[in-house]
């Protein structure tokens, strides 16, 4: 097992190409060859973490946040970035970091939060837009099945839950080789008509190279007709935050309890509570400040998120209750969702959670 073989079962769940653009996601340290002793998951990379792998004998650190966020200009130990980074370095251990593409998709850190308080009929808050394609090409009748499971097989067609999702209309086409054609059908110098099928398909942008790559490899024509065209549809399934519904509603105190006692906060800031029940939830995971509109449009009794500084609060303008449970306690499960996807393709494989708190923040 090598480094680039975990690096593809994490980037399958939560591509690179769904990161912000400020962040640093992906392989940090190491070579992507390296054969992997063990795995140490973790929400942030201390010097005590790289401990704890060296006295584990786990070569790979996989962590929430990146180690290396900043342009590192040197590297002198003056900083624990720096420190972390040599010391990993000097005992052969990789570190790779899954953030801000771990916070888009629906199954990710948002998700996992929705799905420890409770939450059913859960939706992204904020859903990206501008990150779909459609793909419209013509084939051959009977090509087609064949054409739209290679395309399918890419990862086009995938709608919300359904996948293999096509759009196919019958018509013809009509062409004429030239000299030094090798026609699929048709001669050379004469004008040809074609019964074919034009298929649509929904591309999401970073696939666009594989899928085109699958339907070249998979045309029979020499030459294939195909239109790339941007659409600026929310994608549903991908995006900032997630709200959903309580099975049941909960008094606001009561569920402010269970909010603490579930993620084990020192201390919750919150807006003033307003007296109704609580039956909506929006959520997310770290700095969620710039989503309290949308949690507000999404019509949330409350948002739980986290770094709210004085004057956030105000926007709540008792439209919701404001719940800021802390950066670290609201991503702490995400390590479940690394050894999830980890486990589900190698099972047997050596991987830990690391066992020492990396919270920066402490409560009196």
């Amino acid at each position: 097992m090598i480094i680039q073989d975990i690096c593809t079962i994490l980037e399958d769940f939560a591509p690179l190409a769904l990161q912000e653009s400020y962040d640093n996601a992906g392989l940090q340290v190491g070579k992507r060859t390296a054969n992997i002793n063990g795995i140490l998951l973790c929400i942030d990379i201390t010097e005590a973490v790289v401990d704890e792998a060296i006295q584990h004998n786990c070569n790979l650190i996989i962590s929430h946040h990146p180690l290396i966020f900043k342009g590192l200009k040197r590297l002198t130990g003056d900083d624990y970035v720096q420190r972390c980074v040599i010391k990993a370095i000097q005992n052969d251990i990789a570190i790779y970091s899954s953030h801000t593409n771990m916070d888009s998709v629906a199954g990710g850190v948002n998700g996992r939060i929705a799905q420890k308080i409770g939450l059913t009929g859960c939706r992204v808050l904020a859903p990206v837009t501008e990150q779909l394609l459609k793909l419209v090409t013509f084939v051959p009748l009977d090509q087609a099945d064949r054409l739209r499971k290679a395309l399918f097989a890419a990862g086009a067609g995938q709608i919300g839950n359904y996948d293999s999702c096509s759009y196919n209309n019958e018509g013809f086409g009509t062409f004429r080789a030239g000299e030094g054609c090798n026609p699929f059908a048709g001669k050379i110098d004469e004008l040809h008509r074609e019964p074919e099928i034009r298929i649509e398909v929904v591309v999401p942008a970073y696939l666009k190279s594989r899928v085109q790559q699958a339907l070249i490899a998979t045309h029979p024509y020499e030459e294939p007709a195909f239109d790339w065209i941007p659409l600026t549809n929310e994608w549903s399934q991908t995006g900032m935050g997630m709200v959903g519904r309580l099975a049941e509603p909960e008094d606001e105190t009561e569920f402010l309890q269970r909010i603490k006692t579930l993620f084990h906060v020192g201390a919750i800031r919150h807006t003033a509570l307003r007296g109704k029940a609580i039956k909506t939830v929006a959520v997310c995971g770290g700095s969620g400040a710039s989503l309290l509109n949308s949690a507000i449009r999404a019509k949330a009794d409350i948002f739980v998120s986290a770094d709210f500084k004085y004057h956030d609060f105000f926007g709540a303008e008792n439209r919701i209750v404001v719940a800021d449970i802390g950066h670290y306690e609201s991503e702490q499960f995400t390590k479940e969702i690394f050894f999830e996807q980890i486990q589900k393709k190698l099972p047997t494989f050596a991987v830990r959670f690391a066992e020492c708190n990396t919270n920066p923040v402490n409560y009196l």
